[in-house]
């Protein structure tokens, strides 16, 4: 219901801090807690249930197979683009390790500088996140420089956090890295905070979101079992 997506954004912005980010950044950063394959974990993600999105009424490796599909469909020679849309949520199984859903699902925005406007709940959630007293925190560039580049700025922990893409395809990064930092690419938010690479990354961000939202007709469409996902 709408009261449950506004009560789990009530309970990300009143926890999300600079010293949240960074003990969580650190706890998971080595990527050293368990071992599984991609199909493992895609299944898995069939468990969890988006509280930040409940109008979705099918199993989560739907919207993975749908998402890399639809791009499969319009860029059917970038086999790498594929498989960033099969395996862009596949951090939300933090939410089946003990993480609240707070700390991992719904849009993303950065920590440690003012809070922009586009922010969902912007102006009803946060008066209870001690960073918005923090002189230094509420201040438009915050603890950055100017136009340091996203890659270093701390963005709310979430499932984007924990996939990490090898660098060596910053298109795929960006996509995994920035697709809930929805203040930025639909928001048009936080652009003094990016650098030329970012600026060059936004029409890839942009593209990959336009997959994620499934229309009637195709949610509906049959769907292969998780097995044959392995062809990606």
């Amino acid at each position: 219901s709408e009261l449950d997506v506004y009560h789990t954004y009530l309970l990300m912005h009143t926890n999300q801090t600079v010293e949240f980010v960074q003990k969580k950044n650190e706890q998971y950063g080595g990527c050293n807690l368990r071992q599984m394959t991609i199909m493992e974990a895609l299944e898995l993600l069939d468990n969890v249930v988006d509280e930040s999105d409940p109008d979705v009424d099918f199993p989560n490796s739907y919207h993975a197979y749908q998402t890399a599909e639809g791009i499969r469909e319009k860029h059917p020679e970038k086999d790498w683009f594929h498989l960033v849309g099969l395996l862009h949520d596949l951090g939300k199984i933090l939410a089946l390790s003990g993480e609240p859903q707070w700390a991992v699902v719904g849009d993303t925005f950065p920590v440690g500088c003012k809070l922009e406007d586009s922010i969902v709940f912007r102006d009803s959630t946060f008066h209870d996140n001690p960073d918005t007293r923090n002189p230094l925190y509420t201040t438009k560039y915050g603890m950055y420089q100017p136009h340091c580049g996203l890659e270093n700025v701390l963005m709310s922990w979430g499932h984007d956090g924990l996939c990490n893409v090898s660098p060596c395809c910053p298109q795929a990064y960006y996509m995994v890295r920035f697709h809930s930092f929805y203040p930025w690419h639909t928001g048009g938010d936080y652009m003094h905070l990016c650098n030329t690479k970012d600026l060059q990354m936004l029409p890839w961000v942009r593209d990959f979101g336009g997959h994620l939202v499934q229309p009637p007709a195709q949610a509906a469409t049959p769907i292969p079992g998780v097995p044959k996902l392995a062809n990606f």
